[in-house]
């Protein structure tokens, strides 16, 4: 019997810190190479793409993740899982709540291993589903004392911060600026659709972590290159992905290009991340493929 999954069976089963236990060991399987993580593919299909990432845990199991360029309102995704043995299919999740927070748990893991232990001070800059499950994900990872979230938008700055309060418990408050919820901030998450800076590497404290969700190509990008460029440690959940846009990711060209570590070499000793307190280390997450199967089937007891 196959097991389906709808987004309400996955908000009642699916734990931050499973999520990011879960996360840390995929980024170390397609390190060790047990992990077959290729980039994704994209059909154009006219008014829109069909993107697919596909991921085959050895001797375990394989599986995708289908979804739509569409820019509908669902935006529902299908993730498959199937047994490697057998090749039937074992589980199936449809909605819109698995992507993203394998996403935010992929985030939740960079900030464990990159931010300072004693990190408390959060800067959202979005307020959208990505920062959501960020903040879901890093609130697991690290006492958050204070959480400053700014958007463009009034209202949904002014409401993410009151769901922060009441479904997380977080001191979590809006403020009118970018600038003003980086200020001092020791985890600053960049999560929105812009297409220019929406940060500047001086506004930085000293050991900041940053992680960027939004655009990241040449002409399109929420972080400059002031802040690629400058900080300390760069580190991503694919180069594969990192470096197989087009156009062209905002590292490529670049110095950081020779020097871009993955997350899972990072978390296996195998790739150096913040080794000071005072290193500004930047999270350029691109979405590792094969992530969501890994969580379907962590969920489903596929193992």
């Amino acid at each position: 019997m196959v097991e389906l999954l709808t987004d309400t069976a996955v908000l009642a089963t699916l734990r931050p810190r499973d999520a990011v236990r879960w996360m840390k060991e995929a980024a170390v399987a397609a390190h060790r190479g047990d992990l077959q993580a290729p980039a994704r593919v994209a059909a154009d299909i006219g008014a829109g793409a069909l993107v697919v990432t596909a991921g085959h845990l050895d001797g375990s199991w394989y599986g995708y993740r289908a979804y739509d360029t569409f820019g509908l309102v669902a935006a529902e995704q299908v993730v498959v899982v199937h047994d490697a043995e057998a090749g039937r299919v074992h589980a199936v999740a449809i909605g819109a709540e698995l992507g993203p927070r394998r996403t935010g748990a992929i985030g939740g893991a960079a900030a464990d291993v990159l931010a300072n232990p004693d990190a408390s001070r959060l800067a959202l800059i979005g307020a959208g589903t990505q920062a959501w499950t960020q903040l879901w994900a890093i609130d697991a990872v690290r006492d958050l004392a204070e959480v400053r979230v700014f958007a463009r938008d009034q209202g949904h700055r002014a409401g993410f911060a009151r769901r922060a309060r009441e479904q997380l418990g977080l001191d979590c408050v809006a403020v009118t600026s970018a600038r003003e919820a980086v200020d001092g901030a020791d985890l600053v998450v960049c999560a929105t659709p812009s297409r220019s800076p929406v940060i500047a590497y001086d506004w930085l404290s000293p050991g900041a972590y940053v992680a960027t969700l939004g655009p990241k190509q040449t002409g399109r990008h929420e972080i400059g290159s002031d802040v690629l460029e400058s900080a300390d440690v760069v580190v991503t959940d694919s180069r594969a992905q990192a470096l197989g846009y087009d156009p062209p990711s905002t590292v490529v060209g670049t110095r950081v290009e020779d020097h871009l570590h993955e997350l899972g070499a990072v978390l296996d000793g195998a790739a150096a991340g913040r080794t000071s307190h005072d290193q500004v280390c930047l999270f350029y997450s691109v979405g590792l493929a094969g992530t969501e199967p890994y969580l379907l089937a962590k969920l489903t007891g596929l193992d």
